[in-house]
């Protein structure tokens, strides 16, 4: 069957997040909100006082209200199914969801319509092909590697949206697909975000809450890291072999071919001073990016400016070169914005879906916290590994709804934590079903910022990757439920 007609069957993106936030809609009017009460915890992390807001489990309570659920249009403050993109769009501050985001997107997408208008990416693709055909026995499993340890060591994530601009025209080039790209960066990094020893956005942050020693359990966690990506790498080996002796049985076949166009323009195109300085600004700019989240923990506003100024600065590069006029480069920044553009609006509106339900803030009544607890109510009763299996399913499909790693565990760990004392599971192995919950549902869930703006540079669309990526979650799954019954057989602490 053609690839591209059966793509066409497939729901668009923003058709299936429609039926998503119909059905967000349609709980408010079944599911009653509630809230917990919070209180200040204030204890000594490293030498230092630190004071968390902690939630009280036994203090939930339903909103006894005449509200029968979110209106259809909202002229108020209060969330409504018509304002669900606008809403959405707005939510947030500069450092989170959904508004910082979006900037986000649109600002890296324009930089690297400079840098990619430039032709410097894909003279440079044409030289290393020339010089090194085999080059990518090496490449994949290096690169996927270290996405990985990226995704571990500092909690990459929407980050892996400009390593995607740069990296899907090589791995294309050297004759595999976008899917083959999107593996080696987005899905590397959420496996080590999810399997992560020391990742300061999630783990830290849950094993604070739940009062479990900072960056403990670390030997057991790095084992798992280094089996989950081991599987990752010689699956994405496995899938870029056969693409590669096939390249017609890709799913992204057909949208591949705007990657390939720009390589068959550049074959006979002659790599020179002005590619290698914009490759070597390019360079330096990655290297300031890393070097700003590892040393000085930058996060979106920052990334988002150093991108902009690398993309400036390849503008000037090329205008002092001739390759490019000053409009060029104002037009070459609008395109490339423009394209991410729908990857942007889905951010914004995902976000809208957590505001229908009431939004993620613990003491305001909301349908999210009455789930929190009715999940909590469920797992009583339950044997060690059934609970600690269902504190994983659970943390994997509220992930859906909140698809934020701190905002997760800020919301999910004050009632998991001391629900896990009562039925027998240590505190360390919540933290386990929160991050792997976390981080791998990411891989496909199309609530997911990071992801949808990786698939709209690779040009994918979300139901074309759920095609694929759907059996490479089912195995990731079914490796994190063993790990859960293999960590409460160990009596993992």
């Amino acid at each position: 069957m053609n690839n591209s007609n059966l793509a066409n069957r497939m729901p668009d993106a923003f058709v299936i997040l429609f039926f998503v936030v119909l059905l967000a809609t349609l709980l408010t009017y079944i599911v009653p909100a509630g809230y917990f009460d919070t209180q200040e915890v204030t204890k000594v992390v490293d030498g230092k006082e630190v004071t968390r807001t902690l939630i009280q489990p036994e203090s939930f309570k339903i909103v006894d209200s005449n509200d029968s659920g979110a209106a259809i249009f909202s002229g108020g403050k209060e969330a409504g199914f018509l304002n669900y993109a606008f809403d959405g769009m707005v939510s947030g501050d500069r450092n989170s969801s959904a508004v910082g985001v979006v900037a986000f997107i649109l600002i890296v997408g324009g930089a690297f319509g400079i840098i990619m208008q430039s032709g410097a990416v894909n003279n440079g693709i044409m030289a290393l092909i020339r010089e090194a055909r085999n080059a990518d026995i090496v490449i994949i499993p290096l690169m996927f590697f270290l996405f990985s340890l990226a995704g571990a060591v500092f909690g990459m994530g929407e980050e892996a949206i400009a390593f995607c601009i740069v990296l899907t025209p090589l791995v294309i080039a050297l004759g595999y697909d976008a899917i083959t790209a999107l593996l080696i960066t987005y899905v590397a990094t959420q496996i080590g975000f999810a399997t992560s020893w020391m990742n300061p956005f999630s783990i830290a942050i849950a094993q604070g809450i739940a009062d479990v020693p900072l960056l403990s359990g670390s030997e057991f966690r790095i084992a798992m890291w280094a089996v989950f990506t081991l599987v990752g790498i010689v699956y994405t080996m496995k899938y870029g072999a056969s693409i590669k002796a096939c390249p017609e049985k890709s799913l992204s076949h057909d949208s591949d071919a705007y990657f390939r166009a720009q390589q068959n323009d550049a074959l006979d195109s002659k790599f020179n001073h002005t590619d290698s300085l914009v490759l070597f600004t390019l360079l330096a700019g990655i290297v300031w990016v890393i070097y700003g989240v590892v040393v000085h923990e930058y996060y979106i506003p920052q990334i988002a400016t150093q991108f902009f100024a690398m993309g400036l600065a390849v503008g000037l590069i090329c205008v002092v070169t001739k390759r490019m006029t000053m409009n060029g480069v104002s037009e070459a920044f609008q395109k490339g914005a423009k394209e991410l553009l729908p990857a942007a609006l889905i951010v914004g509106m995902a976000k809208g879906i957590v505001l229908l339900l009431g939004g993620d803030d613990a003491t305001t009544p909301s349908v999210l916290n009455t789930i929190l607890h009715s999940a909590g109510n469920l797992m009583s009763g339950i044997p060690e590994t059934g609970s600690a299996i269902f504190m994983y399913v659970f943390q994997s499909i509220f992930n859906f709804f909140l698809a934020s790693g701190s905002g997760q565990a800020a919301l999910t760990m004050p009632l998991m934590a001391p629900l896990s004392d009562l039925v027998g599971v240590s505190r360390q192995i919540a933290v386990l079903a929160f991050q792997l919950g976390d981080g791998l549902t990411n891989i496909i869930i199309p609530t997911s910022a990071s992801l949808i703006g990786c698939l709209g540079v690779a040009r994918l669309d979300w139901s074309t990757w759920a095609k694929f990526a759907w059996k490479l979650f089912l195995i990731l799954f079914s490796m994190s439920v063993t790990t859960m019954i293999v960590a409460v057989m160990i009596g993992y602490q």
